[in-house]
């Protein structure tokens, strides 16, 4: 059960992700951003701004967006959009790994995450696309008390999603969708998995 930055990245050096092969019609990368406070680890998440017509509009989600054909590769779209979205400079932290890639079935939309450990409390910027930025303790991931079942509607079909309440605050969004099956993923790979939820039932 790893509780630190060194835990974590020894547990991600052992894991084995899937990376998809095949083509998508949208790739977009994410950077899962640690670091180390007393007795645990954070995660730093974003609130999407509210925007018509956007079916992700104030969802939670990692730093990240589109990989654009000027991008090197998954990672420097990562590293380029955590630092327009957040003013966040991913050189003064350090790679430590990463997750499974997620695909999302209503769409042809591939994600790709990379692990980033930094040090201390850097001043976070969000830009227009983001409503705030937040570190949440691994503890509220996989704290029972925080899971739950919600319907959410996309494309006209309602489905029963597995969620995770992050926002002390009742009316905050709570984390589902592929946000939440990276979470899925990389709790698990560091031996703290998330209460078993009904995947059969979500349509992501």
């Amino acid at each position: 059960m790893a509780r630190t930055i060194a835990e974590v990245e020894a547990r991600l050096a052992a894991s084995s992700p899937w990376f998809d092969p095949n083509p998508a019609k949208m790739e977009a990368a994410v950077a899962l951003v640690l670091r180390e406070v007393e007795g645990d680890v954070e995660a730093l998440f974003i609130r999407r701004a509210e925007h018509d017509g956007d079916p992700w509009s104030g969802d939670l989600a990692f730093p990240g967006g589109r990989i654009d054909p000027t991008d090197a590769d998954g990672r420097a779209a990562a590293v380029r959009e955590t630092m327009e979205e957040l003013a966040l400079d991913l050189s003064v932290g350090r790679p430590i790994g990463r997750i499974s890639d997620v695909l999302g079935h209503a769409e042809s939309i591939r994600v790709s995450a990379y692990v980033y450990a930094i040090e201390g409390d850097p001043p976070l910027r969000p830009n227009y696309e983001i409503r705030e930025a937040f570190w949440s303790p691994l503890s509220h991931s996989d704290d029972p008390a925080r899971q739950e079942m919600r319907d959410f509607t996309y494309m006209d079909h309602t489905s029963a999603m597995p969620t995770i309440r992050l926002m002390d605050d009742s009316r905050a969004p709570v984390l589902w969708g592929i946000t939440y099956k990276f979470m899925d993923d990389f709790m698990g790979v560091i031996g703290r998995p998330i209460p078993f939820m009904p995947w059969e039932e979500a349509d992501l």
